[in-house]
């Protein structure tokens, strides 16, 4: 799924919301910021050994892999630079869109599921375009960027507003749900 991204977008930095112990995205990504506030998840990647060599059985030609870990909140500041990352990653986080697209660079990606509600936040908010779904089916991840607009059509009008999805924590059911979405948030005027 990451390599179908960065082929894609040319993706080179990203940020992972709420990441737990997966680090694929280092797989395709070639530097990745970690957020979790768990333990487990600190303790997997203070043993950067370890990570390096999952990292390098799923391609031993990945020599370039950098990864961050950082034990916070995303839904507080965080030691990375405002517009810097190419990439958001929500997936099963929470509305980590609500709280870090100040990181997305103008132009940047969000990749986001809706089993907590960031991709149905998205999909409402002008600032953001679905450029892209992630397909999930026999265990292989596919990538389609056209024919979108039937993705987001929801089964039902029912709690299709943000408020309601942020209540809720759960994002909305569409007519052809996907395993995650990818959207474009807007560039400012002038950019």
């Amino acid at each position: 799924m990451f390599d179908a991204v960065h082929q894609m977008w040319g993706v080179d930095r990203a940020l992972y919301a709420g990441s737990y112990v997966d680090a694929s995205p280092s797989t395709a990504i070639r530097s990745v910021d970690y957020v979790d506030l768990d333990r487990r998840a600190e303790r997997y990647f203070a043993d950067a050994d370890a990570v390096r060599a999952e990292l390098h059985a799923h391609d031993p030609h990945r020599e370039d892999a950098v990864f961050r870990f950082h034990r916070a909140d995303y839904r507080e500041p965080l030691d990375i630079p405002d517009a810097s990352v190419d990439l958001l990653i929500s997936l099963y986080a929470g509305p980590a869109s609500d709280h870090c697209r100040r990181y997305l660079r103008p132009g940047g990606l969000l990749l986001a599921n809706t089993s907590h509600g960031d991709a149905s936040l998205a999909a409402l908010d002008p600032a953001f375009d679905l450029v892209g779904v992630i397909t999930h089916r026999d265990g292989r991840y596919g990538l389609r960027t056209t024919d979108l607009a039937k993705d987001l059509v929801p089964a039902s009008r029912v709690g299709v507003d943000a408020d309601a999805i942020r209540a809720s924590g759960r994002g909305v059911r569409y007519t052809r749900m996907a395993f995650a979405y990818v959207f474009r948030i807007a560039v400012p005027a002038g950019q």
